[in-house]
């Protein structure tokens, strides 16, 4: 039985191998290609490539150390299109939709003249009467996801005793949904937390409010509550992609990138992540492909199941461009992992408020591993709740009632 788990598994790797090498070349080629086609559509790349790039101390260090493991160990160096401003950013308008995006009107609002630039923020003011007497709370979905993730769900379970207390707002995050998907934001940490504050925070003038974050989201939660620990009354994190900063700071992105998205042909889930996290140029044909034709896409599936409405998670899931999702996965989900054990200990120190994490028992996505590191490095500050048979979305979407119980719950105490 050994030796026959132990040729398996040197088959699998042997496999393994051979699909990421024709990937390694597969990527290269369309990098070239792509160039190409920018520079004939555009003039000149507006977003160029990170296949030559020598680094930028702002971005993720996933974004530059995975090209070291391009085509036969060497890096790709080809000409880099776009020339820079004085402040760093490329050339051309931030309102422009690229060639290679979707076109439709829910894709290009944020394109629009008169546009205010804004998150797509749903409210929900449930109180009656003076609102300056309600809690706030700030929901955040997770990677490829909208404020969708918690207004079908979350929303309509819970107590009416507890509607007329709170205002709920579910944001789409920079990058999904219906908010913008600027061509040459590099959607970092400050990004998000910026657009938030612009968006939410200062319209609404809140002195204090809750946080409910998920996945992704739980990184901008924390960058958020440590930027105003004084006004955070609970942070609620589900299923946080949390992982202790290690002794090379600069390469504890990149130590993130192999954990969640690690090169594996199996399952096929965790196949197409590590595809789509490693390889640029693939990723940006698969997001050309299905992304920018995702109005006939979603024909085609209504056609196909009989349905007049699809789940709102199918809807999400091509709800954004190559640019946003490509930079959200290594300069918010890699690069914030650099930061998170310095926003939790401002948290600590603050002792002005509580950090309760839910993760399902089951989750592939991101380990139970990561809420206990967390737990163990922050005994004091961090309550952890484990939900048994339960993986990385269906902590929320099957249990919708009973998370919301669970909110009350900490919103109260």
């Amino acid at each position: 039985m050994d030796t026959q788990r132990k040729c398996g598994k040197t088959l699998l790797d042997s496999v393994t191998c051979v699909v990421f090498l024709f990937l390694d070349f597969l990527d290269a080629v369309l990098c070239l290609v792509f160039k190409l086609v920018d520079e004939f559509f555009e003039g000149e790349a507006r977003n160029p490539c990170y296949c030559g790039n020598d680094g930028e101390k702002t971005l993720s260090e996933s974004l530059y150390g995975r090209r070291k493991t391009g085509f036969l160990g060497f890096a790709r160096k080809w000409k880099i299109y776009g020339k820079k401003k004085d402040d760093g950013s490329i050339n051309g308008s931030l309102a422009v939709n690229r060639w290679s995006d979707c076109g439709c009107n829910s894709c290009v609002s944020w394109t629009k003249e008169g546009h205010t630039h804004k998150l797509h923020v749903v409210a929900k003011h449930f109180p009656q009467g003076r609102d300056e007497a309600a809690e706030s709370v700030i929901f955040l979905h997770g990677f490829l996801s909208s404020s969708s993730f918690w207004t079908e769900t979350v929303f309509s379970h819970l107590s009416e005793s507890l509607k007329g207390h709170y205002r709920l707002f579910a944001v789409d995050l920079l990058g999904f949904g219906r908010s913008p998907k600027p061509n040459e934001c590099k959607y970092t940490l400050l990004d998000h937390v910026e657009m938030i504050d612009k968006s939410v925070i200062s319209p609404f003038q809140f002195n204090s409010f809750h946080l409910v974050a998920h996945s992704m989201g739980c990184i901008v939660a924390l960058t958020l509550a440590a930027k105003y620990p004084n006004f955070v009354k609970s942070v609620t994190l589900v299923a946080p992609p949390y992982f202790p900063s290690a002794e090379d700071v600069t390469r504890t992105s990149l130590m993130v990138l192999n954990k969640l998205a690690g090169k594996t042909l199996w399952p096929p889930l965790a196949f197409g992540k590590s595809v789509m996290s490693w390889y640029e140029h693939v990723g940006r044909c698969f997001c050309f492909l299905f992304c920018r034709n995702h109005r006939t896409w979603e024909m085609i599936l209504k056609l196909f199941t009989l349905r007049r409405e699809l789940n709102f998670m199918e809807m999400d899931l091509t709800r954004h461009t190559h640019h946003s999702a490509w930079h959200n996965m290594h300069n918010t989900i890699c690069g914030g992992a650099t930061l998170t054990d310095e926003h939790l200990e401002i948290l600590n120190k603050s002792k002005s408020v509580k950090v309760c994490i839910i993760h399902g028992d089951e989750d592939m996505e991101v380990p139970l591993e990561c809420s206990k590191n967390m737990k163990m490095k922050f005994p004091e500050l961090v309550e952890l709740n484990i939900v048994q048979n339960a993986d990385h979305k269906s902590v929320v979407l099957n249990r919708a009632k009973d998370f919301a119980k669970s909110l009350q719950h900490i919103w109260v105490s």
